[in-house]
């Protein structure tokens, strides 16, 4: 049971009143979006009361954050983006992806914004389009757009309206889907009567990585970053991978299995790499495997038919090719490291004692790279010697508003 609130990302049924308002707005190159309801401030302010209670429950801390949110100064119009993108791995094929833009009431004519990369989920309508379905994405609103900036979220290619399978940890994908969404975000905003302000960046577990990798794309093309943050961030995959693999340890979370399942075949099918799942995954756990990938099972019929250690899960032939890198996998996942350029953004990175999925040492990463290179004022700081998974986020994004907040007078 403890398994299953974990993985939850969805714990709070849809509440009253939120509903799908409008159709479809069509703005300038071909993207869309559609009024899907509006956050009162006493919803917002539930969201991080009760409902952080509720998403807190199962974690090493679930009180520690009671009490520490501001009640929020804003309602909040959430919009679901539609807008086009391309998928470069498989020669920049056109797509149409999604996304969310959460908009404060009454917070001016130019608004801040956080980007914010969602984590894993194992679910395509666990994301930022489906707040009601996203509690991570709910925090964000509740915390940032309910106190004045506008929250973006891209879904992600494979998840959300996508129709493809999903990219889990596939790095190009993943920088053009985040990269599209933020300009689709701008125009949405200009269309309902609004300016960019400082643009921020931020993300919890895949969605750490991800912003890392999506802040390498803005500065490599020179978009002007004020602040980044990711917390429990896998920045070098092939070393993540590898410890779960090779180097368990009691905290390592059950659910494993299931992320190496998805990112197998996310790998397998956005890098033309056939048969890497099967070349990998102990045949009796193969089509559990294919099946989660697929949608046709979730992760719960997932969970029973698998074994909770990933040494289990995994073939021991497999596991031995990550010593030398040997194979197109490694050399992949050698390629989705997301933090060894000499950045120019200032950066905090979290970690915790007892996070069951991102290991301290990746975690500090960044900050050791930075300091090495001369890049960007780096900060990796510790939630605490009992922060799991969870604990870690929502640690952070306690403490990146108040940093974020005096970068806006700057």
């Amino acid at each position: 049971m403890r398994l299953l609130l974990v993985l939850a990302f969805s714990l709070v049924s849809a509440a009253a009143g939120f509903a799908q308002t409008s159709d479809f707005v069509k703005v300038a190159g071909g993207i869309e979006y559609k009024l899907i309801g509006t956050y009162d401030l006493a919803r917002l302010d539930r969201i991080l009361g009760a409902e952080l209670d509720e998403f807190m429950a199962s974690s090493t801390m679930p009180t520690e954050f009671r009490g520490k949110f501001p009640k929020a100064r804003n309602a909040v119009k959430l919009y679901r983006v539609k807008y086009p993108s391309v998928v470069p791995e498989w020669n920049n094929r056109p797509v149409v992806a999604s996304g969310l833009v959460a908009v404060p009431e009454g917070g001016g004519k130019t608004l801040p914004i956080v980007s914010y990369q969602h984590g894993t989920v194992f679910d395509r309508s666990y994301v930022p389009s489906n707040p009601e379905n996203s509690m991570e994405t709910r925090i964000m609103i509740a915390r940032f757009a309910a106190q004045g900036y506008a929250v973006i979220g891209a879904d992600y290619f494979g998840r959300g309206e996508s129709d493809l399978p999903d990219s889990y940890l596939v790095k190009s994908s993943t920088q053009q889907a985040t990269f599209d969404m933020l300009q689709a975000s701008r125009a949405v905003l200009a269309a309902l009567g609004h300016e960019p302000g400082k643009l921020f960046v931020s993300g919890w577990s895949q969605g750490g990585w991800a912003t890392m990798a999506f802040l390498q794309k803005l500065e490599a093309v020179g978009v002007k970053v004020t602040a980044a943050a990711a917390a429990s961030a896998p920045v070098d995959v092939y070393v993540t991978v590898t410890r779960w693999m090779n180097n368990p340890q009691p905290v390592d979370a059950a659910y494993l299995p299931g992320v190496l399942a998805i990112q197998l075949q996310a790998h397998e099918n956005y890098h033309g790499l056939p048969g890497l799942a099967e070349s990998a995954i102990r045949p009796e756990y193969l089509k559990a495997a294919r099946d989660l990938y697929a949608g046709r099972i979730d992760y719960t019929a997932f969970f029973k038919l698998t074994p909770p250690k990933l040494a289990d899960f995994l073939k021991p032939e497999f596991r031995a090719t990550a010593n030398v890198g040997e194979g197109g996998y490694w050399r992949v996942l050698e390629g989705n490291q997301a933090y060894r350029w000499r950045a120019v953004t200032p950066l905090r990175t979290y970690y915790g004692g007892k996070d069951e999925v991102t290991p301290i040492g990746i975690g500090m990463l960044p900050e050791l790279a930075q300091g090495v290179m001369g890049g960007a004022p780096t900060k990796a700081l510790d939630a605490g010697p009992i922060a799991d998974h969870r604990a870690v986020y929502v640690h952070a994004v306690l403490d990146q508003k108040p940093w974020f907040d005096g970068l806006l007078a700057e």
